[in-house]
């Protein structure tokens, strides 16, 4: 089986990796054991699935080496792919007391 194979080194939990799809394809983030089962045929565990939208977002579920497949196994037609990792969760909001903010009154 055709696939592409995109080796994302050491990522952290919560990072987030965005791939674009061409048309629909099934995407796999795998780690690196995963990996050599899916290229062997083998029962393997993923997260992911069959994607038909793009861009299409995961998020690395623990620290450690990952990578992401992507491959159009049982569909018509093949497709062109990229990703681009993008910064985790959003650090959370400071509030600061509304007496605290400067107004400008006419």
């Amino acid at each position: 089986m055709q696939f592409t194979h995109y080796d994302l080194g050491q990522k952290q939990a919560g990072e987030i990796i965005e791939v674009t799809l061409s048309s629909g394809a099934n995407v796999r983030l795998m780690d690196y054991s995963n990996l050599q089962s899916f290229k062997n045929g083998r029962r393997h565990q993923y997260v992911g699935g069959l994607i038909t939208r793009s861009p299409y977002r995961v998020q690395i579920p623990r620290a450690g080496h990952w990578h992401l497949t992507v491959d159009v196994a049982g569909l018509k037609n093949g497709t062109k792919s990229s990703i681009r990792t993008l910064p985790g969760a959003l650090p959370p909001a400071s509030e600061r007391p509304l007496a605290s903010v400067p107004f400008i009154i006419p």
